[in-house]
């Protein structure tokens, strides 16, 4: 069993100030694998304050020195590749697989990223006699979530340390494993002392110190809507830059063409990925009213397809991180029968055979409307909602009528028709056909949040703008 009792402060193991532990819950199996020192205020206390005296030095290194501790900090990643892919199975259900070839490769695919981006990044312009300088922003405080761990763990630091900035690391304490071992690799790859720093808790204990301390210039959280708020209205009186990745209800506007029954498949396989736990996940399907028997079938076979079960086996879909997202999923699975949605495939309760863990059955609705309950809410999991169309202005309509703004999707064999659909949806990233990149910003629109993480604009967010006037004016005339 795993025991992490101290935080990583100032470059050292530290015992927290006050000692009170925290059980961590293996998902698939309901048994504690782990336990945490759950910090407090006087923990972050220490933290801010090792960042605070590191940020002088680490602001003012080089281009060079920062890249050279980038590689230092991928190559670590790399040693510790199997142990960050066990612990994030462990901590969050992610299948084996899943965990292998993409909840640690993306964690390292922003640590190259922002190696490549620095290499060549303008930190400064000449405007005729003013100079333009970019400067990091100072400390910052990040509060992460559990259900891509690496993922937002790494998007957020690797751009501030390229960019100069120090900084205090708050995982979740849902799934904490993850975390610890990034700033154990942090430590092993020479990060300089107070540069990076790591306290374990909960929002109360940690989140709310860490948003509202007056000493660290930027907070960047990932996670709900509502949390994100409240770090918001912490952050406030202190006037700091606030980040925020929060919640989504996606659109998958699915065109009308001969490659629709392979589209609505494709759909289907993407929203239930990581057990439909992702904030960009394509929930809702919009098809053509037409061809909703088509779509039934489609979606119907798919889910079917999808084997649930043991992480640590050949299931392609694990549990979901806690009994509480478990109970969430239930009652919304219940309230979309109760408003009359169509129930595909799946439902309430475990899936056959799997009476310990928290399992929920790959659910299908269709015939639903926006204005039911399993529409407008984000589910958390692996649960599929299809609402027909008239047509694709209507689908568009439909599908910008949603508090979020994270992502949405188009799929279909007209480019043309789909780079249209597109650009008429209100998200801060719309993907075609299943298209990634790296380098894309990614971020909200509306209630979905604010600022960019990814490539180059997730630099942006950790630095400031400075203007040096009469720069680089000539000497006063003798």
């Amino acid at each position: 069993m795993r025991e992490y009792l101290k935080f990583l402060i100032d470059g050292r193991w530290v015992e927290p100030v006050t000692l009170k532990t925290l059980d961590v819950e293996n998902p698939a199996t309901e048994q504690v694998c782990g336990r945490i020192a759950l910090g407090s205020a006087a923990d972050v206390d220490a933290a801010v304050s090792a960042a605070r005296k590191a940020f002088p030095a680490w602001s003012q290194t080089s281009r060079e020195e920062r890249l050279e501790v980038l590689q230092r900090i991928v190559d670590e990643y790399q040693k510790r590749f199997g142990d960050l892919a066990d612990a994030v199975t462990e901590e969050m259900g992610a299948p084996a697989s899943l965990a292998q070839r993409a909840q640690v490769p993306i964690g390292l695919g922003h640590l190259t990223t922002a190696i490549g981006i620095l290499k060549d990044f303008e930190f400064e312009e000449d405007r005729g006699a003013t100079l333009i300088v970019k400067e990091p922003i100072g400390v910052c405080g990040f509060i992460t979530p559990w259900n891509w761990p690496l993922n937002q763990i790494a998007c957020k630091v690797a751009p501030a340390l390229a960019a100069g900035c120090t900084m205090v690391l708050k995982p979740s304490e849902v799934a904490p494993f993850s975390g610890q071992i990034f700033a154990e690799i942090m430590q092993a790859a020479g990060v300089p002392a107070g540069v990076f720093n790591l306290v374990h808790g909960d929002g109360p204990g940690v989140g709310v110190a860490l948003s509202s301390h007056p000493q660290v210039d930027m907070i960047s959280f990932t996670g709900s809507t509502r949390a994100g708020i409240e770090v918001a209205k912490n952050a406030a009186p202190t006037v700091k830059r606030v980040h925020q990745e929060l919640g989504g209800k996606s659109p998958n506007i699915v065109l009308d063409d001969e490659v629709f029954a392979r589209s609505v498949s494709r759909g289907v396989s993407h929203m239930m990925n990581n057990s439909g736990q992702s904030c960009n996940a394509p929930s809702r399907m919009l098809v053509p009213s037409a061809r909703m028997g088509e779509a039934i079938a489609a979606a119907k076979e798919a889910a079917e397809k999808i084997t649930v079960g043991d992480p640590k086996g050949n299931a392609t879909l694990g549990p979901v991180v806690s009994k509480v997202q478990w109970d969430k999923i239930q009652t919304l699975i219940n309230k979309g029968v109760e408003e009359g949605a169509t129930l595909v495939t799946g439902g309430a309760g475990r899936p056959e055979g799997l009476d310990v863990g928290h399992y929920v059955r790959p659910t299908v609705f269709a015939n639903v409307t926006n204005d039911m309950t399993i529409a407008r809410e984000e589910i958390f999991g692996p649960v599929l909602t299809i609402l027909g169309y008239e047509s694709v202005d209507q689908a568009i309509e439909v599908g910008n009528d949603t508090e979020y703004g994270l992502s949405a999707y188009v799929t279909g064999a007209d480019i043309e028709a789909a780079r249209k659909t597109a650009r008429q949806l209100r998200a801060g990233q719309v993907v075609i056909n299943g298209a990634s990149d790296m380098m894309a910003p990614f971020g909200g629109f509306k209630m979905s949040g604010n600022g960019r993480e990814w490539g180059d604009f997730a630099f942006h967010e950790f630095l400031e703008t400075q203007a040096i006037l009469g720069y680089q004016a000539k000497p006063a005339a003798e």
